[in-house]
């Protein structure tokens, strides 16, 4: 993003050339007119600056300067300078959309600060705007599996290449890891994309009725069953089977469903009709079942047949700077359905982000990023330095804590400006010659 632009408009010369002067400075670059309608020449939904206009002026006065400027873009931060009559009218256009408003006589560093805030927010704005832009460009995949870790890379690799064979596919990973978006994935990226997609969770049915709800029953198969029922299975026909949580499938059962996988029949509770099934199955399991086969908690010959083609989900502690990514994701998200704007990310909130440990991974995730839109707190406890060492598991000294610390402020802003650096250094106050000598010693790249 090209550096900011000051707009600055006052009918007083000797003012306005005093106030260009000090921004100047200030290290701002300033365009000033003396006229408010030459403003709106310069004004468009891709301006990136703040303007700074005297209230009362002759001909276009600050008020209106800011109705046409409002109406152009709301969002674009417009700053009055005002006398002292002027105050109950400049909190009027405070309340119309106006940035802030200082009175006269004014200190140009006080300006500055404010401009500095100015920036910074509507920065945010038009990076919000570009990312939900390149958002309605990516591919599918790109949409539900957000970052840049190597992890998450191959994850979308291997969907890519699995989802066009028709092999059975096991997904493995921590609780909120996403193996359920993998699932659907598969189905909608493959050749079965227009057959249904039938999901079960094996943890969250009663042992009593899973055979049912898997194979279907006939009428009077047992107590209560008065009409035939299609179990899951059979209505999967044609399409892609999610088997979530299959570890927690009963013993009993598994023998059953390895016959399925085998043989791809089924028979419903009560009829001794052999059912053909063409059905794609995906299996999801938050246990290494390989363990669990070992141990005999789960049928070895079943995890065999199962783990021909498997998918492993990283932890999202595991991921990096792609927690921010994420972050910024689904708060846009969260913007788009509670019609809420997003309030500003500082470095802190950044570095506190990073450094958490996530035990609920994405869904926990995504759980702060909804508060963080509804301005709820986000649940995260505990003082962002304190993570830092507890996340590396270790004792730091002080010094290599700082370094952590900043080290993830710079990570953090990096990732924000998706690996613009001359951004980074920009929203971090610093030359890029500091930038870069500080990304050197802790050991960060562009990425």
């Amino acid at each position: 993003m090209d550096k900011a632009r000051i707009l600055l408009v006052d009918d007083d010369d000797d003012l306005r050339h005093a106030l260009t002067q000090g921004l100047e400075i200030d290290g701002f670059n300033v365009a000033s007119f003396a006229h408010a309608h030459e403003v709106l020449e310069h004004i468009n939904t891709g301006f990136y600056g703040v303007i700074v206009s005297d209230m009362a002026m002759g001909g276009m006065d600050g008020n209106t300067l800011l109705q046409k400027v409002m109406e152009i873009d709301a969002s674009v931060p417009l700053i009055l300078i005002t006398g002292h009559g002027d105050v109950g009218m400049a909190v009027t256009c405070m309340r119309a959309g106006a940035y802030d408003f200082i009175e006269k006589p004014l200190a140009t560093s006080h300006l500055s600060a404010v401009i500095l805030r100015g920036i910074e927010k509507r920065r945010l704005v038009l990076e919000n705007r570009t990312l939900r832009e390149n958002l309605d460009l990516e591919s599918s995949l790109d949409k539900s599996f957000v970052g840049r870790h190597p992890s998450i890379v191959e994850v979308r690799a291997k969907i890519s290449m699995l989802a066009t064979t028709d092999i059975d596919i096991l997904l493995t990973g921590e609780t909120g890891t996403g193996k359920d978006v993998v699932a659907r994935a598969l189905h909608e990226e493959g050749t079965r994309k227009n057959g249904p997609f039938v999901a079960i969770n094996c943890g969250a049915l009663p042992h009593e009725i899973i055979e049912s709800e898997l194979f279907g029953h006939e009428a009077g198969a047992f107590t209560g069953a008065q009409k035939k029922r299609i179990g899951k299975m059979e209505h999967a026909n044609g399409g892609t089977l999610f088997l979530d949580e299959i570890e927690s499938m009963p013993m009993d059962l598994q023998v059953k469903l390895l016959r399925v996988v085998e043989n791809r029949t089924i028979e419903r509770l009560g009829s001794n009709t052999i059912i053909p099934l063409d059905i794609r199955l995906v299996a999801a399991s938050k246990a290494d079942l390989k363990q669990a086969s070992a141990k005999g908690e789960f049928r070895q010959d079943l995890y065999f047949r199962l783990d021909v083609a498997s998918i492993n989900l990283p932890p999202l502690r595991a991921r990096g700077s792609d927690i921010l990514v994420l972050f910024y994701h689904l708060t846009r998200r969260a913007r788009a359905r509670f019609r809420r704007e997003i309030p500003e990310v500082t470095s802190a909130l950044e570095a506190q982000l990073i450094a958490h440990d996530w035990p609920g991974n994405v869904r926990e995730l995504r759980n702060a990023a909804d508060r963080f839109v509804l301005g709820l707190d986000l649940g995260l406890g505990g003082a962002s330095q304190e993570n830092l060492g507890r996340t590396l598991g270790v004792k730091v000294a002080l010094s290599e804590q700082m370094s952590q610390f900043e080290r993830a402020i710079i990570q953090g802003e990096i990732a924000h400006n998706q690996g613009s650096l001359k951004a980074t250094y920009e929203a971090l106050n610093i030359s890029r010659k500091s930038l870069y000598e500080k990304m050197k010693r802790l050991g960060l790249s562009q990425k």
